[in-house]
């Protein structure tokens, strides 16, 4: 693990230039893209007060330069996996009502940063981080403690990372909430159907409760489920039944609490695949974690 020393600069037009930054970089992003990197390192010390720039080799030493940010705004320079690491330490630690994040997005996995607003590409994304703002988002909590940003699909579907959406009502007020909407969908669609016996992971009987209250039971076979931050505190969960010749309509329903139980299933959370799991419920924590956005 390697330490940058910290760079200044004498003057600057936003209270945010004044903020000293930790800088992580996540040792992905610099072994696939290591010009990317560079240029957001100069675009944020060029424009920060006081940045000090971290360049962890492992998850661990990532963890330990987090944790040692004193008051410094941390920034990650990293794909949604890194950004997933960051609010899932801060969760743990229980450190996130009071620490905002910003986020340079650089390697392979950015659906869920786009879905969030960061801007594409490392000069945008860096003078975002200097010139932006903080909007507090809401979080997605499971019962063992895991945090989700964007979506959770059942059954998961391979290489579909989770999106953050909203109801429709929303996305006249916040645009990207829209095209995130249509993308998470994807998530509940059947796959095609296969001759010979099916291979896939998902499961053919749920119960999914929302706020207590069953919208489909284990006696009706579900092709999928997902759920997304729907709006604030609430999550919106779209179940859709299996259906054989005409299609269903899905079943949706927001709450602050779900629960999904039967025989044991896999999900996707955001980018990252788990179970087989019996039960699992995932309540929704009001704008529980904070990002830095371009201002309005």
């Amino acid at each position: 693990m390697a330490e940058v020393a910290t760079s200044a600069r004498s003057s600057g037009t936003s209270s945010a230039l004044s903020d000293p930054l930790l800088v992580v970089v996540d040792p992905v992003a610099r072994r696939v893209d290591g010009e990317s990197v560079r240029i957001a390192k100069d675009v944020l010390r060029a424009g920060a007060a006081h940045t000090k720039v971290c360049l962890p080799d492992s998850p661990e030493e990532f963890a330990r330069m987090l944790g040692r940010r004193g008051s410094r705004r941390p920034v990650v320079v990293g794909d949604d996996r890194a950004l997933l690491r960051a609010v899932g330490l801060l969760h743990r630690w229980r450190e996130l009502a009071g620490c905002g994040l910003s986020l340079v997005p650089v390697g392979p996995a950015q659906e869920l940063s786009r879905s969030l607003g960061v801007p594409s590409g490392a000069v945008a994304a860096a003078r975002a981080v200097l010139e932006g703002a903080e909007r507090r988002l809401d979080l997605l909590v499971d019962d063992s403690d895991g945090v989700v940003l964007g979506a959770v699909g059942i059954p998961p579907v391979p290489g579909a990372a989770g999106e953050t959406a909203g109801a429709d009502d929303d996305a006249s007020v916040r645009p990207w909430l829209r095209t995130c909407q249509s993308l998470v969908r994807t998530l509940a669609h059947p796959r095609p159907a296969r001759s010979g016996p099916a291979t896939g992971p998902g499961p053919a009987r749920l119960r999914v409760e929302v706020d207590g209250v069953t919208l489909v039971d284990l006696d009706q076979p579900v092709a999928g489920v997902s759920l997304i931050p729907g709006g604030p505190g609430l999550a919106e969960v779209e179940v859709r039944p299996l259906s054989v010749g005409a299609e269903a309509s899905p079943l949706t329903a927001r709450g602050r609490t779900v629960t999904v139980s039967g025989a044991h299933f896999r999900y996707r959370a955001d980018t990252v695949e788990s179970g087989p799991v019996g039960t699992r419920t995932w309540t929704v924590r009001e704008s529980a974690w904070g990002l830095t956005l371009p201002a309005r």
